[in-house]
């Protein structure tokens, strides 16, 4: 019986204890990599380095780097690149301008009013079911080929998320927060204010990163159509010539722009929305 009990002390000794407390796992996505966005592109970079280097790709087909950094650097010295950017930059500045106005304002009426959203709704609906270049051929019939139809179809690309995601975050907001205001007897103008335009911050700022890409998107459209300027006219000439390296130059250009610009949407959206606790954080 001593031995039996010694050998089961033994065996006891020797396993190995258990702490109570289990260490945390990590569920989320782990830390924020330092310049993290910019490995994907390096990479990239690095993969067409190494093609154009070997030979595995065809300049005929793809320029190499080094040939569309001389490109761009002839382009500058003439001045051709400064003005079709210039020309590209006000397009879709007036796009989008225009456009966050007219979605955010129906947002809003459709959002804190039934009747608004029985007009307003649907037809915005619809236009987000129709493909942009679908109503290319109207637009130009009813505003020609000019500036004005240009601006009008990026506003009308960037109306569409504006709304949608705006209105979704109106939507979304408690009700109890909306009980409240009427408790406490707020105006129509205090509740528009404090309840709101606070609650539907997130979702016209996740639009507003919707809408700066998708305005570069469109000006892609309506620059190769009858364009004497703007990125988009670059490229199409030189698709006429084969000039690889100028489309190449313009495909880096339109990337660069949308990756600046939603860049600059994220920067806003964390500083107003610092109080939030995500799993971004």
């Amino acid at each position: 019986m001593v031995a039996t009990v010694g050998t089961r002390t033994a065996g006891t000794a020797s396993a190995p204890a258990r702490s109570p407390l289990r260490a945390r796992r990590r569920l989320g996505p782990g830390r924020s990599i330092r310049f993290g966005p910019a490995i994907g592109p390096l990479l990239l970079l690095t993969v067409w380095t190494a093609g154009s280097a070997t030979g595995l790709l065809d300049e005929r087909v793809l320029s190499a780097p080094w040939t569309v950094v001389s490109t761009t650097g002839e382009l500058i010295g003439n001045g051709r690149l400064q003005a079709n950017l210039l020309t590209s930059v006000q397009r879709v500045a007036l796009g989008l301008g225009f456009g966050v106005v007219l979605g955010t304002a129906l947002a809003l009426v459709s959002g804190l009013s039934r009747w608004g959203e029985a007009v307003i709704d649907g037809p915005v609906q619809i236009k987000r079911a129709i493909p942009a270049l679908a109503l290319m051929p109207l637009l130009i019939l009813w505003l020609g080929i000019g500036e004005v139809m240009k601006v009008s179809t990026i506003t009308l690309g960037v109306l569409v998320p504006i709304y949608i995601h705006t209105h979704n975050g109106l939507r979304g907001i408690d009700s109890r927060y909306v009980e409240l205001a009427e408790t406490v007897g707020l105006s129509r103008r205090a509740f528009i204010r404090r309840v709101v335009l606070p609650g539907a911050l997130p979702g016209f700022l996740l639009g507003m990163r919707f809408a700066v890409t998708t305005g570069w998107l469109f000006l892609v459209v309506v620059e190769q159509i009858n364009s004497t300027s703007g990125i988009g006219y670059m490229m199409d000439l030189a698709r006429t010539y084969g000039q690889t390296d100028i489309i190449i130059v313009g495909l880096v250009l339109y990337g660069l722009l949308g990756l600046l610009s939603d860049g600059a949407v994220r920067l806003i959206e964390r500083r107003a929305l610092s109080w939030r606790r995500t799993l971004a954080d």
